[in-house]
């Protein structure tokens, strides 16, 4: 192994709890599987076809600038891609606005719709919040036009600010550990531990840290888990025991199948909502499915087995939307 391929290209840094010195690792959980396990995946059969292009029943949105302090409103882009606008505020999730998940152009996963807002539409940004490094939550190009257009500041867990300050040279970014605290103007930002993992080639595996993230506003908190593995509910419960509760929280639900390969890291729609009662939240959307054709699963199924969860645990669906590109919601106030 070349000296160049040991060392952690993105961040150098003291051991820690979830940092060997060298590479993250999730505490008292998995790895990413290995190549033999990716090609049984990949060449075993068992995924559902796609439709070159889904639509959604939501035009794109034309979000307004600015909201009242104690709104909250949540407009889906697509993915993990939403415009959260609570505490007077804007922040950006993990926005990918390219027709590809992929380093390349020309193959990779493809989007089967438009985002749910135009990008010249975007209303001022001033959070972006990326949780890892992967094509469909890290996209260099849309990063260089928020750069350009916008001017946000991005918070990303350690490491990202190598590859982000690289795509969009004089970016404002600063980069944090898990449970790490930043005050932005009236709210604070949380870095929450996930159990995923990250890469951005071959070479590159787990040199950068993952996260969650909760904003805390004067609208109620919002939880954003980006990507990641239920892990028994353990990072649901302890953003519960920091936070007290949610007035929203936005959970993967898609990207699961098959559990022998996923589980680890793509927590399903059944653990979706196991992880939004861990949470105590008061209402929920799903991200993560219908745009890009990541797993195995049908395009729709996260949806209808989300529906399925909540009515066998007695929720009312409008408490959990399955969020679909455009799909703008004002979230009700948390019951007093």
């Amino acid at each position: 192994m070349s000296r160049a391929r040991a060392e952690n290209a993105y961040y150098q840094g003291a051991a820690s709890d979830h940092f060997d010195g060298r590479l993250f690792f999730n505490p008292d959980g998995k790895e990413p599987s290995g190549f033999l396990d990716l090609m049984r995946w990949q060449f075993g059969g068992g995924k559902a076809k796609w439709p070159a292009a889904w639509p959604s029943p939501f035009p794109q949105a034309k979000p307004e600038p600015r909201l009242a302090a104690d709104a909250l409103r949540v407009t889906m882009v697509g993915h993990a891609s939403l415009l959260i606008q609570a505490g007077g505020l804007n922040f950006l999730t993990d926005p990918v606005w390219s027709p590809r998940a992929s380093p390349f152009s020309f193959a990779g996963p493809k989007r089967v719709n438009a985002p749910g807002i135009a990008f010249d539409d975007l209303p001022p940004i001033d959070y972006v919040l990326v949780t890892h490094n992967h094509y469909d939550h890290m996209d260099a190009a849309t990063l260089a036009r928020l750069k350009a257009a916008r001017d946000p500041h991005v918070i990303t867990p350690l490491g990202n600010d190598a590859i982000i300050g690289k795509a969009a040279p004089g970016i404002r970014i600063s980069t944090h550990d898990w449970d790490e605290r930043i005050d932005v103007g009236g709210a604070s930002v949380h870095v929450e531990p996930a159990h995923h993992w990250s890469a951005r080639g071959a070479g590159d595996r787990r040199m950068a840290l993952w996260s969650a993230f909760t904003i805390e506003t004067p609208a109620g908190n919002v939880y954003f888990g980006g990507d990641t593995g239920f892990h028994e509910g353990r990072n649901y419960e302890l953003a519960r025991r920091k936070h007290g509760g949610f007035r929203l929280a936005l959970l993967p639900i898609g990207a699961y199948e098959p559990r022998w390969f996923m589980e680890p890291h793509h927590q399903n729609p059944e653990e979706a909502v196991a992880g939004f009662r861990l949470l105590g939240a008061e209402h929920a959307a799903g991200m993560h499915w219908g745009t890009f054709q990541l797993t195995n699963e049908a395009v729709d199924e996260p949806r209808q087995r989300l529906h399925a969860a909540l009515d066998a645990e007695g929720i009312v669906n409008d408490r959990f939307r399955a969020m679909q590109p455009g799909e703008v919601w004002d979230v009700p106030a948390a019951a007093t």
